[in-house]
Order: structure tokens, then C-alpha cells, then sequence
């Protein structure tokens, strides 16, 4: 009986195991939903706390917050945002990132339209509860009963607290190559951060990012407002517009500003990440290699480094325990790896449990 009782507890750890495994795998290997939601979630978090500090500042009329606080907000939103999705689906909370990294082949172009979904609904989302929560403040700022965009380009009102406005001496043309260089110099450290070749833990990407993100607003933002993101800023334009502010939010300029934060991300975020694969990267090509964090495709098997590692030695574990109950009782159930030593940044094959007659 005592022998009994000692395999029958072998048997149900053995099978505990397999299952944690298979778990493991499955939490690692994230559907297109999966990792869709988790974009929308990162990209509601940098919104919601982005926006958030501008309206505090703007509403108290700075008493709970200047330029500088707004400037934190949005770096550690974006500090956030990131280290809530990446673990699912990369943490781009950008479609500008998300393009870039298409071009370069780092990101498959049929996941991109999900992406691109679930981060400008997940802006709209935030916007919206911004207003929500700030809406009885925001009515003290009509005038005569109306939302206003006033002609003083250097004054859209509340709308301000939603999308960037130029400021009185800025040309279109200053405005997108301001924002071409800040989302140039942002996607360069992006990549630079999150490439294997440097070395840095996933742990602690988000909180580069999220500084890099802090110095481009103390540097740059002067002439009109940083975007960086068309996300974040052309979904909240879009609540503006139903929200009471009206066409206006678009019309500023003669429809000759808007167009900047869609434009100079996308064009910023490729050249950045085409002058980290020339000029940056080690090797200086543009092969087909993934980045760490915000190329991760968890879905085809890309993981991060610091997972793998641990997957990597957990199996080992798993192993070396099973072969030495394997000696004393031949397993029943056995596991097949796809592979026996896998690569890092390329994730690990879910087990496949197979039956021994």
C-alpha cells in the first residue's frame, strides 16, 4: 500500500505539472482578441492619465498643475500603459509604432488592423471618461451657453485639454517637423531600449520609454502641442467634436493643422526605426529579427527575453524531475517539445501531450 500511495502521488504531480505547463502556454501564446483587448487597455491608461493632468492643470487654472505636471502625466501614462500590455500583446499603445514595425517586418501586417482598431478605440474610451469626470468643471468654461474654439489660435479653450492646438506664431510646417523629430528621437530609443543586443531587463523598458516620452515634453510641445501619437490626439479631437465643440476642432487653421498628429508620427516613428537598423543596430541590416517589447507577436511565439530564460530553466526542471520518477515508474503520459533548445526571442512550443501504450 505505502508503494501505492507513493506512485499514485508521483502520478498526480507529474500530471499538476504538465497542466501548469500547458497554462503557462497558453497565457504566453495570446489570441488576436487577447492581444487587441490588452492594446485597448495600455492605450485608455496613457490617454486617461495624459488628458487627466491637462485637465486638472487647465481647469484650476494652475493651481493643481502647470506644464511640468502635465509633462509627468503623460510620461508615466505612458510608463503605465506600456508595462499593463506588454506582456500580452507588446505594449505598442501606438499605431505609429505599430506601422513602423510593420514596415520594417519586426510586426505581421495582418495583426496591424486589430492594433490600429483597439488603440484608437481605447483613446476614445479615455477621452470620454475624461470628459465624464471633468464635465461639470468643463461647463464652467461656455461662453453664452456654447463650447468655443476661439479665433485667437493661441486659446481653443477646454478643447485644448483633449488635442493639441498650435500656438500663435506656428506654422504648419514648424508643427510637423517638430513632431517628426520628437517621434523620430521617441521610436529610435524604442528600439534601441527593447532590441536583445542591449541587454535591458523587460522589466524596466517601460520606464525608459516612459521617460523618453517625459524629456521630448520638457524639450519640445512649445510650438503646438506633442503628439507623437495619432491616437492620441485624433480620437479625443473626435469626442470634441460630438462632445459640443463642434467642426471646429478640426477646421482651426483652415483644416491646416490637424493633419500634423497624423501625419509626423507615422513619418517620424519609420525613419526613426529605419535609422536604428542602418546606422544603430550592430549588424546595421534590416533582417527580419524582432525587437523585445513593442514587436513582441506573443501569438506566433515571440517572447520576451527575461520569459524565455525562465520557461527555459522551468523545463529544464521539468524534465530533470520527470526523468528521475521516470526510472523508478514509467510514465503513462510523456511530453514532446518542438523543440529542445530554443532560442531566445523566439519563445518555446507548448507542449504536446502524447499517450505511451
Amino acid at each position: 500500500m505505502p508503494g501505492l500511495f507513493e506512485f499514485w502521488n508521483r502520478r498526480k504531480r507529474r500530471d499538476s505539472t504538465l497542466s501548469a505547463e500547458m497554462l503557462s502556454c497558453s497565457r504566453n501564446d495570446p489570441s488576436l482578441t487577447r492581444a487587441a483587448f490588452a492594446e485597448f487597455i495600455g492605450t485608455f491608461v496613457l490617454v486617461a492619465i495624459g488628458n487627466g493632468s491637462v485637465a486638472q492643470s487647465l481647469l484650476t487654472n494652475g493651481e493643481k498643475g502647470n506644464y511640468f505636471t502635465i509633462n509627468w502625466g503623460w510620461g508615466l501614462g505612458c510608463f503605465l500603459g506600456i508595462l499593463v500590455s506588454a506582456k500580452t500583446s507588446g505594449g505598442h499603445i501606438n499605431p505609429a509604432v505599430t506601422m513602423a514595425l510593420a514596415v520594417t517586418k519586426e510586426f505581421p501586417w495582418n495583426r496591424l488592423p486589430a492594433y490600429w482598431c483597439a488603440q484608437y478605440l481605447g483613446a476614445l474610451a479615455a477621452s470620454s471618461t475624461v470628459l465624464s469626470v471633468y464635465y461639470e468643471a468643463i461647463m464652467n468654461g461656455k461662453v453664452n451657453g456654447e463650447f468655443k474654439i476661439h479665433k485667437d489660435p493661441s486659446d481653443p479653450g477646454s478643447a485644448a485639454i483633449f488635442a493639441n492646438y498650435p500656438a500663435p506664431y506656428s506654422s504648419a510646417s514648424a508643427g510637423l517637423m517638430e513632431e517628426i523629430l520628437s517621434t523620430v528621437i521617441f521610436m529610435l530609443v524604442i528600439r534601441v531600449v527593447t532590441d536583445r543586443q542591449s541587454k535591458v531587463p523587460s522589466f524596466q523598458q517601460p520606464l525608459y520609454i516612459g521617460f523618453t516620452l517625459l524629456a521630448i515634453g520638457l524639450s519640445y510641445g512649445s510650438n503646438g502641442g506633442y503628439a507623437l501619437n495619432p491616437a492620441r490626439d485624433i480620437a479625443p479631437r473626435v469626442v470634441t467634436l460630438f462632445a459640443g465643440w463642434g467642426i471646429h476642432v478640426f477646421s482651426i487653421r483652415g483644416y491646416n493643422w490637424f493633419w500634423i498628429y497624423l501625419v509626423g508620427p507615422h513619418v517620424g516613428a519609420i525613419l526613426g526605426v529605419v535609422i536604428f537598423h542602418l546606422f544603430v543596430r550592430q549588424d546595421g541590416t534590416m533582417d527580419d529579427t524582432r525587437s523585445e517589447s513593442p514587436s513582441i507577436d506573443l501569438e506566433n511565439g515571440y517572447g520576451k527575453e527575461l520569459d524565455v530564460i525562465w520557461r527555459l530553466n522551468e523545463n529544464r526542471d521539468i524534465e530533470s524531475d520527470m526523468s528521475k520518477l521516470d526510472k523508478e515508474n514509467p510514465p503513462r503520459y510523456s511530453v514532446a517539445y518542438g523543440s529542445s533548445r530554443p532560442q531566445l526571442g523566439r519563445g518555446l512550443s507548448c507542449p504536446v501531450v502524447t499517450t505511451s501504450r
